[in-house]
């Protein structure tokens, strides 16, 4: 089985960006990001609406990021530490060499490369220092943007699962992309 440990968080680094844990510093941006309407419609969880619920949610991934469970990571670009976006692996499942791999990036940064700049360092991190086998990432069918940056990733379409998850009082459609370690 899988070992996983973040005792040492890792920074990671690309031609533009800088991946590194987030800090209380970054409240206003995660806030930006997590109470956004046109960026959360695609992602099943509730828009935020106070700074307190960001600060709860930074305590919870500090918690989960130290107890091995996930990781997550902001988004800068390598000249300014303000967080431009945030990418991370949830559902890690050491058992199985997988974890699902998430993403947000805010609007003003979106359309200039840098997401699949980000995913394509997190997946090389995930398979050549974490070991994992495979990741994957669930998206809304809608989210047409995050179907193509993946595909542009090398990710496959594996599946499309009617009323797999239910959220805010109905059943929602899921698309599962993979890519496996080649």
């Amino acid at each position: 089985m899988l070992i996983v440990n973040f005792s040492t968080f890792p920074e990671l680094e690309t031609e533009r960006l800088k991946f590194r844990r987030a800090d209380l510093n970054d409240i206003n941006g995660l806030f930006a990001l997590r109470s956004d309407i046109e960026i959360m419609k695609y992602i099943p969880r509730p828009v935020a609406t106070t700074l307190e619920e960001i600060s709860e949610f930074l305590k919870l991934t500090d918690e989960k990021i130290s107890a091995n469970e996930m990781i997550n990571w902001v988004i800068t670009l390598k000249d300014d530490p303000k967080m431009i976006g945030t990418i991370g692996y949830y559902h890690i499942k050491p058992e199985h060499y997988r974890a699902e791999i998430g993403y947000m990036l805010l609007p003003e940064f979106q359309g200039k490369g840098y997401i699949t700049e980000a995913i394509n360092e997190v997946v090389n991190y995930g398979f050549n220092e974490m070991k994992f086998h495979s990741i994957e990432a669930l998206i809304d069918p809608a989210n047409l943007a995050s179907a193509s940056v993946l595909e542009k990733c090398n990710f496959i379409k594996e599946g499309y699962f009617k009323e797999s998850e239910f959220y805010n009082g109905q059943f929602i459609d899921t698309v599962i992309y993979s890519k496996l370690k080649g």
